[in-house]
């Protein structure tokens, strides 16, 4: 089996692009980014404000991202949660995997998010934006 790479992260500091192996073992890396979107629930929010139970978090995202490697025959994964407050448009989520052809890349990635949020001790808070109201003197 080709060398694995394996890397789980869960910061409070923004999320950063990273460099990419092109070694030639993938021939597929896919990279997916979550990022908060403007509206929760119908309404407009400033951010989501995210807490996790690190330790129990990172293990699991560990165990999902082997089990992907197994189910998929992923070359790499790369695996990152920010936690804490991120505002709309900034991103929560990095995940990276690479894999033999695109195909796997893709089902493989979906699987990972699908499963991280179903089993990540990682809970999300809306901050929702309070539209002031404006009295007018009559």
């Amino acid at each position: 089996m080709a060398t694995w790479h394996l890397g789980i992260l869960i910061t409070t500091t923004p999320l950063q692009a990273r460099p990419n192996d092109w070694s030639g073992r993938a021939g597929a890396t896919l990279d997916f980014w979550g990022v908060v979107r403007a509206r929760e629930e119908g309404r407009e929010i400033s951010g989501i404000e995210y807490e996790a139970h690190q330790a129990m978090a990172e293990h699991q995202m560990k165990t999902i991202a082997e089990a992907a490697r197994a189910e998929f025959g992923l070359e790499e994964v790369i695996l990152e949660h920010r936690i804490g407050f991120v505002g709309a448009g900034e991103a929560s989520l990095f995940l990276r995997v690479a894999s033999a052809h695109r195909a796997v890349a893709y089902q493989g990635s979906a699987w990972i998010v699908a499963e991280l949020k179903q089993k990540v001790p990682i809970w999300k808070r809306p901050v929702f934006v309070r539209q002031e109201q404006t009295t007018t003197a009559e």
